[in-house]
């Protein structure tokens, strides 16, 4: 019965493991087949990223986080995706969904109202606010399984604040503003939610009067010597003998 048991949690883990790779699977897809077709068709969709306090950029709210400007700037970003998309399904399975489409619509918005020029493309404002929603959410919570992944994220991303430091980032042409916005976003989305989803574990030690009871009589029906009641003081008769 216990192997049974055993291999029945294996078998939900597994699927709920699977299930938790659909989504960021399915946003990797789309980031590679876009490239693929800038790449066979000799385009540059670059433009069509956010373009700040501009009508026509804010179509590059939906289009920034599958937008890529080279190779590597893609496959940087395609691991993240994985992870942390796959972290958030797996750990935030009833809320999930909300955290993604909330992360990917505010963080762009957000950067086209911060950001004061140039094109912003890429996946990084959505990997900043699923990196920081997921540690901010764990220590928030308090829940042993989401701390240790909210350790893991700053293990693994932990760097990713100097992303937001504008001396280090614009060098680099790095859009800082729409790493800040991520963060921003995540964090908030991790204060705003904290209420629901898993919470921390409680544990409650609730005694059984019945089963106290029961414990206490043996299997003829009667109670244990431990158990027998003294017998009052004035009841005990003591009797002397004497030896002559």
């Amino acid at each position: 019965m216990e192997d049974n048991n055993q291999d029945n949690i294996k078998r939900q883990d597994k699927r709920k493991i699977l299930a938790s790779l659909i989504v960021p699977v399915c946003i990797v897809i789309a980031m590679w087949t876009v490239k693929l077709v800038e790449f066979a068709f000799h385009l540059d969709l670059g433009d069509w990223g956010v373009v700040p306090h501009s009508a026509k950029g804010l179509i590059g709210i939906l289009t920034m986080p599958f937008l890529h400007g080279n190779w590597n700037h893609l496959i940087t970003n395609t691991a993240p995706i994985l992870v942390l998309g796959s972290a958030l399904y797996y750990c935030y399975p009833t809320l999930a969904n909300r955290i993604m489409i909330l992360t990917y619509l505010l963080s762009g918005l957000l950067t086209w109202i911060m950001a004061s020029s140039g094109i912003h493309i890429g996946a990084s404002a959505l990997i900043y606010g699923l990196n920081f929603f997921l540690i901010v959410s764990g220590f928030l919570r308090g829940n042993k399984q989401l701390v240790v992944i909210a350790l893991i994220m700053v293990f693994l991303y932990g760097s990713f604040v100097w992303g937001m430091i504008p001396s280090l980032a614009e060098p680099q042409h790095i859009s800082w503003e729409g790493h800040l916005s991520g963060f921003l976003v995540g964090t908030v989305l991790a204060f705003v939610y904290k209420k629901e989803g898993p919470q921390k574990e409680e544990y409650h030690w609730d005694e059984d009067d019945d089963e106290d009871e029961d414990d206490s009589v043996d299997g003829d029906g009667e109670k244990p010597y431990w158990d027998v009641p003294m017998p009052d003081v004035d009841e005990i008769t003591v009797q002397y003998r004497l030896r002559h």
